[in-house]
């Protein structure tokens, strides 16, 4: 057994000896190598930190976007975790489940009923006979180039 204790730390004086070999014996290749790796490892760094800039960017977009349409107050978004995805969704969710915290109630949507389905079709029927809107001009001009009554009344009555 201890012959194994012996070997092991022979070994690693091994390793150490090698280790110190090697940063005796830097070539150019390796100088390169190094400074090459160093420009990446900046470069990386500098695309992880715009990368972050964005996410924060994005998401707080989309907190706004999320809150004005539901009428939110915007100081809200400081209380919505970071850890919660940055979708409409998963805000939705967050604010049906502690909206009631800052007096918000997520409104359900009534379904529509007959009476309202009736006045639709009326409006529609009304509108399907009004004058096109590019047309407007056109008939605004004639009716203030009517001369007279009579010529006010030809108009309304072709049309």
């Amino acid at each position: 057994m201890s012959n194994n204790r012996d070997n092991y730390w022979e070994d690693e004086e091994e390793d150490e000896d090698v280790q110190a070999d090697f940063g005796i014996a830097d070539t150019d290749l390796v100088k390169k190598l190094r400074k090459a790796l160093k420009v990446e490892q900046k470069r990386a760094k500098e695309l992880e930190s715009t990368l972050g800039e964005l996410s924060k960017s994005q998401r707080e977009r989309v907190l706004k976007d999320v809150l004005t349409s539901k009428g939110v107050n915007m100081k809200v978004a400081k209380f919505i975790p970071t850890d919660i995805d940055a979708s409409e969704e998963a805000i939705n969710t967050w604010l049906e489940q502690n909206g009631d915290v800052f007096g918000f109630e997520i409104q359900k949507e009534t379904p529509i009923t007959q009476r309202d389905v009736a006045s639709l079709r009326q409006m529609d029927s009304v509108t399907q006979n009004a004058m096109a809107p590019e047309r407007a001009d056109e008939y605004a001009m004639k009716i203030e180039n009517a001369e007279n009554a009579e010529d006010l009344i030809a108009f309304l009555r072709s049309n």
